[in-house]
């Protein structure tokens, strides 16, 4: 053990009332303890967050966790929080100048503590949360996503992202949100072939549910420059996608209680189920992880191997 302040080594002074080594320096007689860094900073073992976090990503909500696990929801969100700011890095360091062919982009909405028209306070970490995501349509692999508001500052953060997770030339497709014109030309430029599809809907009828969607009448493919294939002009996986996150992530799913009540909590879940699903998750149609059809893994991460990667 080595002292932070004199950089010198420190010599052993006993143990805690845990069992762990306790060093002294003699320079400045600061002590320091020799535990086990743990995830959470708690003396939880690695089982329970192991279990804490596979529960997590199978879409169970926290109060259920702390049910079945016997932990306090607290330590459950301080376990997400952690893991999720590890799995965000995780994320930016495995895919980092990717070579793909084909990227989807879209929204998902949600919303943090109460829907925009309730946020009275004015309080920018509440109400509605947009999390933009990027898939490539052949490996399903998610390249990146951003968390924000839909604006165009948002878009432009969202594009930088793609830029700096893909390298070369491909066909970007994104639906008819008219930021992403001036923020794909931006960020991406000329080395993307670039399309929007853009849905028609139907007027809403009378009598019509508050909560049903409105029906999609038809889908204009709009190039926008390059040479995009109108056969690849297509939006579907990444909605998909955003299906796979409504029914993995308890607080995405719709009319229910189970919505995020902070935006780093939102955030962190977002973080984690992405590294899950391009991991850990075997998909259906691929028959292996997205992350080993796009080359960046060899072999199928389990939950305990994710763990013991974000260090606990």
């Amino acid at each position: 053990m080595t002292c932070h302040n004199c950089q010198t080594r420190c010599k052993k002074f006993g143990k805690d009332r845990k069992g762990n080594q306790r060093f002294r320096c003699c320079q400045c007689y600061k002590t320091y303890s020799d535990r086990p860094d743990k995830l959470d900073g708690t003396y939880l073992p690695t089982e329970k967050i192991t279990q804490i976090i596979r529960l997590l990503v199978e879409g169970c909500s926290v109060r259920s966790i702390e049910r079945i696990t016997g932990t306090h929801r607290d330590t459950i969100l301080n376990v997400l929080v952690l893991a999720g700011d590890r799995c965000e890095r995780l994320l930016e360091n495995k895919i980092h100048g990717l070579p793909v062919q084909d990227v989807q982009c879209d929204e998902i909405w949600g919303y943090v503590g109460c829907k925009e028209k309730r946020n009275v306070s004015g309080d920018p970490t509440l109400g509605d949360a947009y999390c933009f995501v990027a898939i490539e349509r052949s490996t399903k692999l998610i390249l990146t996503w951003h968390l924000g508001r839909r604006t165009a500052r948002d878009t432009v953060a969202f594009t930088e992202k793609i830029n700096e997770a893909t390298q070369g030339n491909f066909q970007i497709t994104t639906d008819g949100f008219k930021p992403y014109v001036d923020a794909v030309h931006y960020s991406l430029g000329t080395r993307v072939d670039f399309a929007q599809l853009v849905k028609v809907y139907e007027a809403p009828r009378d009598g019509e549910q508050r909560y049903s969607p409105a029906e999609v009448v038809d889908a204009v493919p709009l190039p926008q420059w390059g040479q995009p294939e109108l056969s690849r002009i297509c939006t579907s996986h990444v909605e998909r996608q955003n299906l796979s996150i409504r029914m993995g992530m308890r607080r995405m799913t719709r009319l229910t209680n189970a919505f995020s009540k902070k935006w780093e909590n939102l955030k962190a879940a977002y973080a984690l189920w992405f590294v899950f699903y391009n991991f850990c998750r075997v998909h259906q149609t691929l028959r292996v992880t997205p992350a080993m059809e796009a080359g960046i893994a060899d072999h199928v991460w389990s939950i305990e191997e994710l763990v013991a990667l974000l260090g606990a």
